[in-house]
């Protein structure tokens, strides 16, 4: 492997020192004037972050490879930051069997982008209705360790109390995709004034936190860990809170979407009124549960910021709200969504946007290679950003296959430079290598 130098990176934001990264490892940090490499990178300016990892993330192949595929997906992963994502179970078929999360697994591997780690069904083919073989997908080449059936919800407290039992054998844990099904029986848009006003199908927060609640309580019980998805509502993290202060395994994470946007974009956005590019699964709350996530994610609360990226070709969104998909892109946009919505409110310092972004989502999902400080011996995994610049979202110039990003037009701040991946750039200059 080559060896590359980084001269003048602010690691974490702190004062510039060099980097040196030799076979696949952060070999020395420091002032290294004299050290010889087969490449050097002038980073003056840029703060190094470790590589971000994703705890959410729609890869949609198999099945949909007309909105993403593995390769793309990875690509828009590297050029966001990100070493290392975790691809959701619903695909076509879904990632419920040890074959098929083996399968994905060496897609990510042979895209060589980023690290892919799939996550499992709970529930055979999402239904609900028995568990999926879980055991097997931890066993299997990929080490599966996080499970979800993300997209649905497993509404049946028996069979939830069941998988998160089973789990506990390989230190595995639910990730709960929380919407009771019968309060959101064709809902459209988060309950409140908005949808009123719009005439569309409200749904309520109480969805969300209902099934909260009840899986603390059953994780709690069962002495098993419970990762809660895509939190949204003010009142999901007073519970989160609550069950953390009794010392409950229970986790959470916020996507950038909804740590900056609100229902009030499916009205007033310049994009135009009843555009379908907001239309997202749970939907964009209001301002004040806004003001709770952010909080929360500065608090500790909320463990991590998580994409959800949901890539949908352009038939399934460009179409009267009713019908159209849920779901946005966020992988290339989430750093700088983060330092609009929280380092540049004084929310979190760089130091805080690691640990949310890389740090804990790795711990969650048992990435030990990854999520690991810039320091001497640790996998060089290291993410170059330029927080001075500020710019338009341009969804045409992104990598993802799919262009149903919320912030088309919107200007946000910074760039990520260059992302390594065990030391091997994926991205230098902003562009794929």
């Amino acid at each position: 492997m080559t060896t590359i130098l980084i001269r003048g990176a602010r690691i974490l934001g702190g004062a510039p020192r060099d980097i040196l990264l030799r076979d696949g490892v952060v070999a020395e940090i420091g002032d290294l004037a004299g050290a010889e490499a087969g490449q050097t990178i002038d980073a003056a300016g840029l703060v190094a972050l470790p590589g971000l990892v994703d705890l959410h993330t729609h890869l949609r192949e198999p099945g949909r490879e007309d909105a993403e595929t593995v390769e793309t997906g990875t690509q828009a992963a590297a050029r966001g930051g990100y070493t290392a994502v975790h691809a959701m179970a619903n695909t076509s078929p879904v990632a419920d069997t040890a074959g098929v999360v083996e399968q994905v697994w060496r897609l990510g591997q042979e895209s060589g982008h980023c690290d892919v780690q799939p996550v499992g069904a709970v529930t055979s083919g999402l239904e609900g209705r028995q568990l999926a073989e879980l055991g097997a997908m931890a066993d299997s080449a990929a080490r599966v360790r996080v499970f979800s059936d993300d997209g649905k919800c497993v509404s049946d407290a028996v069979l939830m109390r069941r998988a998160l039992e089973y789990v506990k054998a390989f230190d595995g844990v639910v990730a709960q995709h929380a919407q009771e099904p019968r309060l959101t029986e064709g809902a459209q848009l988060n309950e409140g004034e908005v949808s009123a006003r719009l005439g569309l199908t409200g749904w309520p927060a109480v969805a969300e936190e209902a099934i909260i609640a009840r899986d603390c309580l059953l994780a709690a019980h069962v002495g098993s860990r419970l990762h809660v998805c895509h939190v949204s509502t003010a009142g999901s993290v007073e519970i989160i809170r609550w069950a953390k202060s009794k010392g409950w395994d229970v986790t959470a994470e916020v996507t950038p979407h909804h740590l900056l946007l609100t229902d009030s974009c499916a009205e007033t956005s310049p994009l135009g009124p009843y555009n379908p590019i907001y239309k997202v699964n749970p939907p964009l709350r209001t301002a004040e549960d806004v003001r709770a996530l952010r909080e929360a994610l500065a608090d500790g609360t909320i463990d991590c910021v998580a994409t959800d990226h949901a890539p949908h070709p352009v038939e399934d969104k460009e179409t009267e709200w009713a019908a159209a998909a849920m779901g946005m892109i966020g992988l290339e946009t989430a750093l700088p969504v983060v330092q609009e919505a929280m380092v540049e409110t004084g929310l979190l310092d760089w130091a805080g946007v690691a640990d949310r972004m890389s740090a804990r989502p790795a711990r969650i999902g048992r990435l030990s290679g990854h999520g690991r400080p810039i320091e001497p011996g640790a996998p060089a995994n290291v993410t170059l950003y330029d927080p001075s610049v500020r710019r338009p979202v341009d969804p045409t110039a992104m990598a993802s296959k799919s262009r149903n990003t919320p912030y088309e037009g919107m200007t946000l701040p910074g760039r990520v430079v260059a992302t390594f991946l065990r030391g091997r750039p994926t991205v230098l200059e902003g562009k794929l290598v």
